[in-house]
């Protein structure tokens, strides 16, 4: 896709939602009480901001292009990844965030603290600092650089910098309340542009039923069978709740909406309305893929996919709408990143280290300050990961999810579910079980690369044989402790009973979602 694409029509589509959205942005500022904190929105956010933030979080760019390429080359199995989430989204809203609320804690790390001791909290501090800069920021600021660059042909570091600017901007005048707000906006506008793209493109293909023939039928099974290269069941089964516990219940950029819920029935009902957006993944993102295949089988790089749909069906005009769309997922995923690590590092690091006695005029400050350094760093880590050649980073971004998760999800688990583990236990699953995910990673992906070697399992099976690895020494470890460590200092209160309303709305998301998996079930 060329600047020739874009019409006069399409450039005032795009100045008008740059209008609106830092309109928003500026309402959002100044709601927010004088003082008051930048990271929780007051504690007052409702469920379908939670909801939309949390989705809007999860999406970005590579998501939109990524999914439609996975449509095209192997149908909707891969909406695994999005419809196994309600599982883990029902664990957040039932085990996690009662448990985070009623601590009435500002971070996660902040949560562990309590429950280990403060060497725990600084530890999953910096970890989480590390895991935003690098995966949520670099890589998706390069993802945004990689459309920017194709569409306005300008450099990479250029790209990422006008990308932070929009999303500084929200995160520095009105904290999460305007990355909250912003992301609601945002992402009516994506459910509109790409409900549009499927309707136009199933109205072309012929209706359901003719795409349905069209493409091979497999490609409407969610299972496939365990031999399949790409998405065999049992790697699936298995490893992705390793990285869905710790993507959605323990990253500070997915729950941070949850702990900034005016109650905990609002918290509970925003990852419920979550959990019925993740639905839309497959019609939203992965359909057009397949769209695609029925209507250009001859498309020879399936990452175009999803532009080879936009350019040949939409009028001029909508190209504009596309463009903010994806700016759109861009400036959502950033903003949450930026606000999640300026919690951390002010919270965690500067207030409990640096200046306990900090006023909160000084703790806005700083919050500022570190979102704007945050940002100068994670243009730098991405103009080296540009500077990489010969990777396909979207594919290799699925498997270091793989390698990230194990320890942060072991540690969390058996932090809330056990209470004989020991500090030293986690302290070491922190540190030497990172460490060894991460050398296990580096062999997969580099050094003894799985597409050469056929010894390797799958990533997913390979996360999840981690997370057994490091729970069984965190066991061990927690068995053989005798310090009779008492730094646990957690006090939840009394757990509320989730109400009717919440317990009615997850029963029949439920339901909806064991059905899709029996409508969408082939033979194993």
């Amino acid at each position: 896709m060329e600047v020739h694409y874009l019409e006069t029509l399409d450039w005032g589509i795009l100045i008008l939602y740059f209008v609106i959205l830092f309109g928003i942005g500026i309402w959002a500022s100044t709601t927010r009480k004088k003082g008051s904190s930048l990271f929780l929105a007051e504690r007052s956010l409702k469920w379908p901001t939670i909801g939309f933030s949390m989705w809007g979080t999860n999406v970005g760019p590579s998501m939109l292009i990524a999914s439609a390429s996975a449509g095209f080359t192997t149908g909707i199995v891969s909406g695994n990844f999005a419809w196994y989430a309600f599982v883990f989204i029902f664990l957040l809203a039932f085990v996690f965030a009662p448990r985070y609320l009623g601590a009435k804690v500002v971070t996660l790390p902040e949560f562990m603290g309590k429950r280990f001791g403060q060497s725990t909290r600084n530890i999953l501090a910096w970890y989480t600092i590390v895991t935003i800069l690098i995966s949520w920021l670099a890589l998706t600021l390069f993802a945004g650089g990689v459309l920017i660059k194709q569409i306005f042909d300008i450099p990479m570091w250029q790209s990422a910098v006008i990308l932070l600017l929009i999303s500084v901007f929200f995160t520095v005048l009105g904290g999460l309340k305007a990355v909250a707000y912003t992301n609601v906006f945002q992402m009516l506008l994506l459910i509109f542009v790409s409900l549009t793209l499927t309707i136009v493109g199933l109205n072309k293909v012929g209706g359901v039923a003719a795409l349905y023939d069209a493409v091979p039928h497999d490609y409407w099974n969610l299972f496939q069978s365990n031999d399949d290269p790409d998405f065999p069941w049992l790697p699936i089964l298995l490893g992705y709740p390793v990285m869905g516990v710790w993507f959605w219940c323990t990253d500070q950029s997915m729950v941070q909406p949850v702990l900034a819920a005016k109650n905990l029935e609002q918290g509970q009902l925003g990852a419920n309305f979550t959990g019925w957006l993740k639905i839309l993944d497959v019609p939203l993102y992965i359909i057009p893929g397949i769209l695609c295949l029925a209507l250009y089988p001859s498309l020879q790089n399936p990452d175009e996919a999803y532009m080879t749909m936009v350019t040949n069906l939409f009028p001029n005009g909508m190209v504009g709408l596309v463009l903010a769309v994806l700016t759109a997922a861009l400036v959502s995923t950033i903003g949450s990143a930026l606000n999640a690590l300026s919690t951390v590092f002010t919270m965690d690091i500067y207030v409990k280290r640096i200046k306990p006695d900090a006023q909160q005029g000084d703790i806005i400050k700083t919050g500022r300050i570190v979102t704007v350094v945050g940002a100068i760093i994670s243009i730098l880590i991405t103009i080296a990961i540009d500077s990489i050649k010969g990777l396909n980073l979207f594919n290799v971004f699925q498997s270091v999810l793989g390698f990230i998760a194990p320890p942060m999800a072991a540690v969390f688990l058996f932090g809330v579910f056990w209470k004989k583990a020991t500090a030293r236990a986690a302290n070491m699953a922190l540190t030497f079980g990172t460490a060894f995910s991460l050398i296990v990673g580096i062999l997969y992906l580099w050094v003894l690369p799985a597409d050469k070697y056929d010894f390797w399992p799958h990533f997913m099976m390979l996360s999840f044989l981690l997370f057994v690895v490091i729970s069984i020494a965190m066991i061990v470890v927690s068995a053989l402790d005798t310090s009779n460590q008492t730094q646990n200092t957690l006090d939840f209160g009394t757990l509320a009973v989730p109400t009717r309303r919440v317990t009615i709305l997850w029963i029949m998301l439920i339901i909806v979602m064991v059905g899709l998996y029996l409508f969408f079930n082939g033979h194993v």
